[in-house]
């Protein structure tokens, strides 16, 4: 499995060779939210209380989370973030803060 620092290499080698250009920083947000919204609405439908349309049935939830995964990076990339940095930084913080959290958690033992 590919790297963040190779996810984000490889989508800016797409955007310079087939993409033409980054989308501007507004537009990739709209876009982000869109594809949210995709995954939401599968979410919803498959495993909520929603009844799936015969039109989602087709839909693949993996597809859509990459979808997400491609823009964001696609933000990282224009806003100059290196991605395996940062993720790393916020697992740190996230294992720090978080340590005993979940396992004091009564919500969770079931």
């Amino acid at each position: 499995m590919a790297g963040l620092t190779e996810v984000q290499k490889q989508v800016d080698d797409w955007i310079q060779t087939i993409g033409v250009r980054y989308f501007n920083e507004l537009t990739n947000m709209a876009q982000l939210t869109e594809e949210v919204g995709e995954v939401a609405r599968i979410i919803a439908r498959r495993y909520g209380e929603q009844s799936e349309k015969e039109s989602d049935k087709e839909k693949d939830l993996g597809e859509e989370l990459a979808d997400v995964i491609f823009v964001a990076v696609c933000l990282a990339n224009q806003t100059g973030i290196d991605l395996e940095e940062a993720f790393q930084r916020r697992m740190d913080k996230k294992t720090k803060r978080d340590k005993n959290r979940h396992k004091e958690n009564d919500k969770l033992r079931s």
